[in-house]
């Protein structure tokens, strides 16, 4: 599968999740570029503005295994990952697999659910497989974690660790919706719900191939050094408790070249790392209390990093091979 196949499988799906979701084309997009980098997402809002919506209308337009489960303070990692019970018919013990055993996974509400049971997908979504007494089990592939959680009721949740948070390639915010987007949304589910009528437009092993292949997109030389500065100057601002690790800056190469694939080219321009940055890297960083307390969140530092740091030209890019 070449870049231009991807994206017309990109665009088939795009077009399909906006027959039920209503604008959130960047949105859209963002949770393409972690389907095809086999990345996983986190969407955190409030609750209402479509999240599972949006997940299920992802899932539906993807021909594979879907599985939802509802994160809970008694969810137990055996809940997820499956457990061996004893079949008395047959006197020996069987394997029942659990959720992880899907195409596309959505973890509603995970903060609801222990640091126990959080951690025992980091096993999952890192290295695509799961321990269980003593037995390695293979996920199938494309796997794809899309987590939710509401980050303005504390009550009864438990935040997700810095380890955790660093499994997923993207954290979005869906927002609310535009005066237009609203009157469109109560036009569209007036009747029905239009995620009942939608079909899958793209087969597993399609996204699978495209997994394979979406490195093919050129990454010019000035760009590695300009993604690279960018990750350095997390590391040493005078803000910041924790920068981005090795994982976070190949996270961002990663999504800029699926980014650049859903704009039509087969090569990076700096734009698209400016467009990737803030949804890989922000979730990523640990500021200072009193950076939080002064409302300084990281997607704005990230803001003023790139300001300050010199993009690579046209001409230079040009020439320099």
């Amino acid at each position: 599968m070449n870049t231009n196949e991807i994206k017309q499988l990109a665009d088939a799906i795009k077009g399909n999740v906006q027959k039920v979701v209503v604008g959130k084309s960047a949105i859209i997009d963002q949770l393409l570029v972690a389907l095809f980098s086999s990345g996983h997402v986190l969407l955190e809002d409030v609750p209402g503005t479509g999240k599972t919506l949006l997940a299920k209308a992802m899932a539906a337009s993807v021909g594979g295994v879907f599985k939802r489960i509802q994160f809970t303070p008694d969810l137990l990692p055996s809940d997820l990952s499956g457990i061996n019970f004893f079949n008395q018919q047959q006197s020996r013990f069987e394997f029942r697999p659990g959720p992880v055993f899907s195409n596309i996974l959505l973890a509603d509400e995970i903060n609801r659910a222990t640091p126990r049971t959080q951690s025992s997908l980091l096993e999952c979504m890192e290295e695509r497989q799961v321990s269980i007494d003593g037995e390695t089990r293979k996920l199938t592939r494309p796997f794809m974690v899309i987590a939710t959680q509401n980050p303005i009721e504390n009550s009864g949740t438990f935040p997700l660790p810095e380890a955790q948070l660093d499994r997923f390639l993207i954290k979005v915010s869906m927002g609310y919706p535009t005066l237009e987007e609203g009157k469109a949304i109560l036009k569209r589910f007036k009747s029905a719900n239009p995620l009942d009528e939608i079909h899958a437009v793209a087969e597993a092993a399609q996204v699978e191939a495209a997994q394979d292949h979406y490195s093919q997109v050129r990454v010019h030389e000035d760009l590695y050094d300009y993604m690279l500065a960018l990750v350095e100057k997390t590391r040493s601002h005078q803000d910041v408790v924790m920068g981005v690790s090795p994982r976070g800056s190949q996270a961002l190469l990663r999504a800029v070249q699926v980014y650049a694939i859903l704009q039509g080219r087969d090569y990076v321009i700096p734009d698209d790392v400016k467009a990737m940055a803030k949804p890989v890297l922000a979730h990523r960083l640990i500021l200072r209390a009193t950076t939080r307390a002064k409302g300084n969140p990281a997607e704005a530092l990230l803001d003023s990093l790139l300001a300050e740091l010199t993009v690579p030209t046209e001409d230079a890019l040009v020439g320099r091979g």
